[in-house]
């Protein structure tokens, strides 16, 4: 056997290398800041896995503190694998395919494999073009970038087509594992801490639990070909595998080989992601009727519009989403990743952190917020349709009743653009007017926002004529109007500002 992450130091950090026990026991301690090799589409993988990790192996021992000694997590980890006192679930590789190693569960005989040379091209990231991440070029790979690529392929993966089943956590194979939770900061321009992350999502997911339920290990268990494993059998918290992946060492380096399953590891489709109860420790929930499901971020990327739709709309937030008992006084950052993906491909990974300043995390998931974010939402949709129809009026040659589709499509760049300023802004301005104290203020920071709004409009505007097509004869006439309509819509938008706080006064 080669390669055991409870007694080798195979994984670095920006203090130093770590075996599993040392690595946990350093973050217990504060000491990590950073993992130098972990690429960003693996930081969400990584961060649950370590937080599934931790919570399992301490909830077994019956404990609430998190151990700064690594021989009492060495202990706590070999305590989830009872039956292998020769820790062949924690080894890379181990001889045969009879026995488990890391993320990699025992396979039958019988079935037919393939090389993989490397771990980039063994992660989970499929796009079309090969253009946000290249495959196949990590040549020179070290232990750890196996680690980091078993975790992200058997933890995040979906449908790969024939054979190549997707993990439980998941709306449909061509959906995604998203992770939205609160993170702690140092303050508010801090980077994400990985070590008081991992610590906050680990005593907050203890605090909800009371022992283990299940298997909690998915990897150690048998595998017969075309049987799946019920999640009755499984903890809530368990960590899965759902590929056929064994890595072999060839001569001082190490490959892979893959392999297909009939059926998939988990019987879990009509779960549709939704796992741990009706509220995901890291998955928004929508409830339907009698059925719910976990979000699947599709084609799209987490825009301010969709970030407000989580927090205040029909989702049922993460429980790791919401601040806890001591952490409303303290900044925090929204955190939203997830892989963007289609039919057996992915358009992405979408990384989303919004910092949150600790005089509104008490008032981040109240009324005030949900309201003022409401109205701020109309605000930008009001300039944007106004942006879009003088651009629009333009493209036909300043005749207002001949826009058409054609004409309102030549303003896509520059509402796309003008889109672009509001996702930088949006969040800001909102924290702006919650923290505003009183309705004079609060209305003079939303005054601020949409003067902002339309500043930008305006500058979009100018910026998007000179590629709008217009006749020559006409376009001093379809300019001008162009600029009267703009002008007018923005004077209209400016001029709601405080006509709800008149009426509620």
């Amino acid at each position: 056997m080669k390669n055991n992450l409870l007694t080798e130091p195979l994984i670095r950090s920006d203090a130093g290398w770590h075996s599993l026990p040392t690595l946990l026991a350093a973050m217990a301690r504060g000491e990590v800041a950073a993992f130098p090799a972990l690429r960003p589409h693996q930081r969400p993988a990584w961060h649950m896995f370590l937080v599934q990790l931790a919570t399992l192996a301490l909830d077994a021992m019956v404990t609430r503190d998190l151990p700064e000694d690594e021989a009492v997590w060495a202990s706590a980890l070999r305590a989830l694998t009872p039956d292998h006192p020769d820790d062949a679930p924690w080894h890379l590789v181990v001889p045969g395919r009879s026995k488990p190693a890391f993320l990699q569960p025992p396979a039958p005989d019988g079935l037919n494999w393939s090389d993989v040379a490397t771990p980039d091209a063994l992660d989970m990231v499929i796009t079309s073009r090969n253009h946000d991440l290249k495959a196949r070029i990590a040549r020179q790979a070290a232990p750890q970038d196996w680690v980091f690529a078993l975790v992200s392929l058997q933890t995040m993966e979906g449908y790969g087509g024939a054979g190549n089943h997707g993990i439980a956590r998941m709306n449909g194979g061509s959906s995604s594992r998203p992770m939205l939770t609160l993170a702690p900061l140092d303050d508010a321009a801090a980077p994400i801490n990985p070590s008081r992350w991992w610590g906050r999502d680990v005593r907050r997911l203890l605090d909800r639990r009371s022992g283990l339920s299940g298997i909690a290990l998915v990897w150690p268990e048998p595998w017969p070909e075309g049987r799946s494993l019920s999640l009755d059998r499984l903890d809530p918290l368990f960590i899965e595998v759902c590929r056929r992946v064994r890595l072999v060492a060839h001569g001082n380096a190490l490959v892979a080989l893959r392999s297909t399953s009939k059926a998939a590891r988990i019987a879990a489709k009509e779960a549709r992601g939704l796992i741990s109860g009706e509220i995901e420790p890291w998955a928004p929930v929508m409830v339907e009727g009698s059925s719910a499901k976990t979000l699947t971020l599709g084609e799209q990327d987490f825009t301010y519009a969709m970030l407000f739709k989580l927090l205040y709309g029909d989702w049922t937030r993460p429980y790791l989403a919401e601040p806890g008992p001591d952490e409303t006084f303290q900044p925090m950052a929204f955190v939203a990743e997830a892989f963007s993906r289609g039919n057996s491909k992915t358009d992405g990974f979408r990384s989303r952190v919004v910092p949150v300043p600790k005089r509104v995390l008490k008032q981040f998931f109240g009324p005030k917020a949900e309201e003022l974010g409401e109205t701020m939402l109309e605000d930008v949709k009001a300039v944007t349709d106004t942006l879009r129809g003088a651009l629009a009026l333009v493209a036909a040659q300043g005749e207002y009743e001949k826009r058409g589709k054609e004409d309102y499509a030549r303003a896509a760049p520059a509402r796309d653009a003008f889109q672009r300023f509001v996702d930088q802004r949006f969040f800001p301005a909102l924290w702006e007017q919650l923290q505003a104290e009183g309705r004079v203020a609060r209305t003079e920071a939303r005054r601020t926002f949409i003067n902002e709004l339309c500043e930008a409009a305006e500058t979009e505007f100018e910026r998007a004529l000179p590629a709008i097509p217009c006749a020559r004869l006409m376009r001093p006439r379809a300019e001008l109007r162009g600029r009267r309509t703009l002008r007018a819509g923005l004077h209209r938008a400016i001029g709601k500002v405080g006509e709800k706080e008149t009426q509620d006064a």
